[in-house]
């Protein structure tokens, strides 16, 4: 199995992530993780992310080859816990990390995000 999640979530590249959903800095944060946005999975950095409301939270988990930000605050294979602007909504999705950096061109971004916004009914 290549994904953390059940085999019904939809996978987007983490491009998608970070443009719709907005990864927050948090002042507080302890520690410069995951280019500035993660929080550590202990300490005073758990305790600011337990403050958040749960629709903000994701977790960034270590999959068998490849690692994923999934909604929610998760235990196991965990990274790091990143906060959003936009909230999950609980929807069955999950963002691949790239391997060796890349990127979707701006048509493949664009296109991957009008599909999420369809899978969270949403309208563009």
């Amino acid at each position: 199995m290549n994904t953390p999640l059940a085999s019904a979530s939809t996978c987007f590249h983490e491009d998608v992530f970070y443009e719709y959903f907005r990864p927050l800095r948090h002042p507080e944060a302890h520690f410069d993780i995951w280019g500035g946005h993660g929080l550590e999975t202990f300490g005073e950095d758990f305790r600011i992310v337990r403050e958040y409301d749960a629709q903000h939270v994701w977790t960034v988990v270590d999959g068998d080859e490849n690692q994923w930000i999934v909604p929610g605050l998760r235990y196991v294979n965990r990274v790091c816990y990143l906060v959003t602007e936009r909230p999950h909504r609980d929807a069955a999705i999950e963002f691949r990390i790239a391997r060796y950096g890349h990127s979707l061109t701006s048509n493949g971004l664009a296109r991957r995000i009008a599909s999420l916004h369809r899978l969270l009914s949403l309208p563009k």
